[in-house]
């Protein structure tokens, strides 16, 4: 649940999500390969000498070099602290081939990026000085029965307007120009986790461009080991995925969302009730706690429950709070807890809620901090039904996920980078949740991945031996 979603309910301020820590993994297993299909080698061979031949691959492929009209436009991501970034190129991909042949073109001579929604809190899809693969223009959302097929250039409003008019429900996001990809390759929570899992836990197949320029279908029958790593293996690691397959549940008549406002001083207190509260709630409800700094530390809660609001009202009876309720459809509620799509300058980090912790634990990193806010989402539910290595997205267990979100100044990060460094710190919690990517955060590897870190690793090895896909925290062979 991302932060800027709440900024617009109540007119209250929010933050973010993350993720969990790590135990042992089983030994990873060796990948297979669907019949007809070749792996790509582990080459070792040495790299080609000087940059793409950019006039060929226009030729191919829609291409933008800077100076060219549009440029500038197609390049920007959500925050304005990468405008700077340059990429050689931009390859504006149509379709599946588009990609493969812009892969082809640039592997191993500059690094490559794909952009789908344009959110990744490190900027780290606009490759600086090598090639973005816009994807915007593959976002076609096709209902097909119980399942439904999405490019993977998709946006989480065009995909919940679409199933919202068919009756249809997956679980995703809640920013509205959030892309598909990013959500679900790094597992997807949402606020219909509980209830219905992430979103990547719906995922039946997908296309994939390979390191090798290889389109590859991938599934539980195909590719098994690399249809486990897109699972919630990150995005931007192991390929190009161009669409996915994903099914669906009928979508629910009636979701009543709600809102609870307590008086200040009581932060400490909501927080160790929505502790107690949360886990032994049915899987139909879900909320978070919202804590924002400053002299005094702010609290609310916010929430949904897939049901009408009179049962909704026993449940919320057990927490108190001065609380607002609306009982709409699915698609009312997706678009309730939609947030700006205005571009906005932050930093944020996330961490892991294994268990409940003392309540000042939370609290007491934002005293003083104006403009920081901390966002503790609710897990468990079916999110918890599914086995930490069945999927690559090891936080099944946790009871929440924190996000460290503070606004920023576009032109002078440093404050709030090491504002939120230090709350990190603070906090002593383990864990990161990967869509919510923070290059400063200690022992990525294990934060965001835990005990499945060896296999996806190995996933690397097998589908990327020479770090095509390679970026300052992409899964590596090594």
């Amino acid at each position: 649940m991302e932060r800027r979603a709440f900024l617009k309910l109540a007119g209250a301020t929010a933050a973010g999500v993350a993720a969990t820590a790590c135990s042992a993994a089983p030994p990873a297993q060796a990948p297979s390969s669907a019949p007809g299909t070749s792996l790509p080698p582990s080459t070792g061979v040495t790299p080609p000498s000087g940059p793409p031949d950019w006039a060929a691959l226009r030729n191919k492929v829609s291409l933008l070099l800077p100076g060219d009209s549009g440029y500038d436009n197609v390049k920007r991501v959500f925050n304005p602290a990468f405008d700077g970034l340059k990429p050689a190129a931009i390859a504006k991909c149509a379709k599946p081939e588009d990609v493969q042949a812009a892969v082809s073109a640039a592997a191993r001579r500059v690094p490559i990026a794909a952009r789908s929604g344009g959110h990744s809190y490190a900027g780290y899809s606009v490759p600086d000085g090598g090639l973005m693969i816009d994807l915007g223009g593959m976002s076609s959302v096709d209902v097909q029965g119980e399942q439904v097929v999405i490019g993977a250039g998709a946006k989480l409003k065009d995909v919940y307007a679409t199933l919202g008019r068919a009756g249809r429900c997956l679980p995703a996001g809640s920013c509205p120009s959030v892309g598909i990809a990013g959500l679900t390759l790094g597992g997807g929570i949402g606020v219909l986790a509980r209830k219905y899992g992430l979103t990547c836990d719906h995922l039946v197949s997908a296309r994939v461009v390979t390191a090798d320029g290889e389109i590859r279908t991938v599934s539980a029958d195909s590719e098994p080991e690399l249809f486990w790593a897109l699972r919630g293996g990150g995005g931007g690691n192991f390929g190009v995925v161009t669409s996915f397959t994903f099914r669906t549940d009928p979508a629910p008549s009636v979701v009543s969302v709600f809102s609870l406002r307590f008086p200040a001083g009581s932060a400490n207190d909501v927080v160790a009730e929505w502790q107690r509260w949360l886990p032994e709630a049915p899987p139909e409800l879900w909320a978070n706690v919202v804590l924002s700094g400053g002299s005094t530390v702010g609290v609310r809660i916010s929430g949904c429950y897939v049901g009408d609001s009179a049962s909704l009202a026993r449940l919320l009876d057990q927490v108190g709070g001065t609380r607002t309720v609306k009982q709409l459809d699915y698609l009312g509620a997706m678009k309730y807890f939609s947030g700006s799509e205005t571009r906005q300058s932050f930093v944020a980090s996330s961490r892991i809620l294994e268990e409940p912790v003392e309540p000042s634990k939370l609290t007491s990193v934002l005293k003083g901090r104006q403009g920081m806010d901390l966002l503790v989402d609710g897990l468990g539910g079916a999110v918890a039904d599914i086995a930490p290595d069945a999927t690559a997205f090891w936080h099944r267990k946790a009871i929440g996920s924190v996000q460290i979100y503070s606004q920023a100044d576009v032109n002078n990060r440093s404050a709030a980078t090491d504002s939120v460094a230090e709350v990190v710190s603070g906090l002593g919690l383990g864990g990161g949740y990967v869509n919510y990517i923070d290059p400063a955060l200690p022992d990525w590897m294990t934060a965001y991945y835990g005990g499945n870190v060896t296999r996806l690793r190995q996933v690397a090895k097998t589908y990327d031996p020479d770090k095509v896909f390679g970026f300052a925290q992409a899964v590596t062979p090594d």
